[in-house]
């Protein structure tokens, strides 16, 4: 196969303001720490990481005719990602994520644009047909694709290939959206703790990982510091975090599924491929934005030590 990895999602660029960002309205001006324009979106990053520990990646979503689309393919391009399966659509913006960064937290505001626009009849199938596993990300911002996700994973299985999903947060906070059909479809599964009670309903990470473990054979649910927790085949497993200074948690989430696809495509056990994602997601944290500090496989693996 051409690719290991495809990667289906949205692209945006995120502009990253650090310090005390709480925005006072009545024409305040406050003045922030820092400023930086990098790559954004759940997708890209996730993409970035797995090409960083040495994946071949092809990446598939939509951006407008303008700087910010012409940014993201440069930078995507630069960590080594074919871009050939974006479409460029020049009637729309692409889309844009204000991050207010204090640290070990962060609010975020999104501006769609081209994000909800792609369509399943817009996807470079061929692209398929060249690579070992489907990625798709920011489930819940895909509004034009959301409904032919599990289309979109049907075919990937009758191609031979395997499916992972990071849904992320949902805006509308309504947890719905096809996704137990899309589930269905779904190998890995990789929520943090507030996705997973929001999808399954469930108040604790033990008993949502029971619930969606009837659906998907493989869970991993992402515990920020706390480290991560698995469920394969009835059983649980848990990987604490390393100590790391943390500058920035942007993408850290994107990075550890970065890290638990490359385990699984290489035949990791379930315990080594959790401690290198644990690994990977709090490596990337050392510096601003959600690609600059994500580790090598070298690194990844000297820090197991």
């Amino acid at each position: 196969m051409q690719f290991d990895i495809l990667v289906v999602g949205e692209i945006n660029a995120d502009l990253i303001l650090k310090g005390e960002v709480t925005p006072a309205f009545g024409q305040v001006e406050k003045l922030v720490d820092d400023a930086t324009l990098t790559i954004g979106s759940s997708s890209a990053i996730f993409a970035c990481g797995a090409a960083r520990l040495g994946l071949k990646v092809a990446f598939i979503g939509k951006a407008g005719e303008d700087e910010f689309g012409r940014f993201m393919l440069r930078e995507m391009q630069g960590c080594g990602i074919d871009t050939s399966g974006v479409v460029i659509d020049p009637t729309l913006k692409t889309g844009l994520s204000v991050i207010l960064s204090r640290g070990n937290d962060r609010a975020i505001l999104t501006y769609l644009g081209t994000i909800s626009a792609l369509r399943y009849d817009e996807i470079d199938l061929n692209l398929l047909q060249q690579a070992r596993h489907i990625h798709v990300g920011s489930y819940y911002l895909l509004d034009g694709l959301r409904p032919d996700v599990p289309k979109l994973f049907a075919k990937a299985h009758e191609l031979g290939l395997t499916t992972s999903l990071d849904t992320n947060y949902d805006p509308r906070e309504q947890w719905a959206g096809n996704i137990r059909e899309t589930l269905a479809h779904t190998d890995i599964f990789l929520p943090n703790e507030t996705e997973l009670a929001g999808i399954s309903g469930q108040s604790n990470v033990g008993s949502g990982l029971r619930a969606l473990g009837e659906i998907v054979p493989l869970i991993a649910v992402k515990q920020g510091g706390e480290g991560a927790t698995a469920w394969r085949d009835g059983q649980l497993t848990h990987q604490g975090s390393i100590p790391v200074e943390v500058v920035d948690t942007t993408g850290a989430g994107d990075s550890f599924d970065a890290g638990f696809i490359y385990g699984y495509l290489n035949g990791y056990s379930l315990e080594k491929t959790l401690q290198l994602a644990a690994i990977c997601g709090a490596l990337s944290t050392r510096a601003s934005g959600g690609t600059a500090a994500q580790a090598t496989l070298a690194e990844a693996q000297a820090a197991t030590t």
